[in-house]
């Protein structure tokens, strides 16, 4: 009997391990490739220092870290109007957009092909919140191309922010660029 239990035991301590490897597995997200980084034709560079290295290998991604009440991400400021570092028209109307309007881009994943497109989410920063509406793509597939501004691709967990966005948050101007903030669906 004493074996028998034992065996039991090591049997479902067994398949809770699997379970719970699987689950940590599907929460995860490993590039979905490389892309090689071209240099920009002169003067082509939208936001020079970010511009794509020639030979340099980046990470691509289909895929985005699981979506929570507070899904961690990296806000980046993006600019949306003609000319801006945005590269081309939004994804989701294929327009422009005022810097004005707290409006976002989300990478690729949780873009989810235009399955949030006009939608809103809540950021939060450092004790402060604002509701934005997601109009773009930060593509984490393609990029170091003209349509992309020859920047890099974006990183699978990026909120890339309207100028709005950054102001609402209060976050200094000497720190806009990059800042870890979290973020949910409306």
């Amino acid at each position: 009997m004493k074996q028998t239990t034992s065996t039991i035991f090591l049997i479902l301590f067994s398949l809770l391990l699997i379970l719970f490897i699987s689950c940590i597995d599907a929460q995860s997200c490993n590039p979905s490739g490389k892309l090689r980084g071209k240099k920009p034709p002169q003067g082509k560079c939208v936001n020079d220092p970010d511009c794509c290295k020639a030979g340099k290998l980046y990470d691509t991604y289909t895929c985005s870290p699981r979506v929570t009440k507070q899904t961690e991400a990296k806000m980046t400021i993006n600019n949306f109007e003609k000319g801006g570092d945005g590269g081309g028209q939004s994804e989701c109307d294929n327009k422009y957009h005022s810097n004005d309007t707290t409006i976002v881009a989300l990478s690729t994943g949780w873009y989810n092909k235009g399955s949030r497109c006009f939608k809103f989410i809540n950021i939060q920063y450092k004790g402060k919140s604002v509701k934005a509406k997601v109009v773009d793509e930060c593509d984490s597939t393609m990029g170091c191309d003209d349509e992309h501004g020859f920047q890099p691709l974006c990183p699978n967990n990026v909120v890339d922010g309207s100028k709005a966005v950054w102001e609402a948050l209060g976050v200094p101007k000497s720190e806009w660029g990059e800042a870890e903030v979290t973020w949910s669906d409306a």
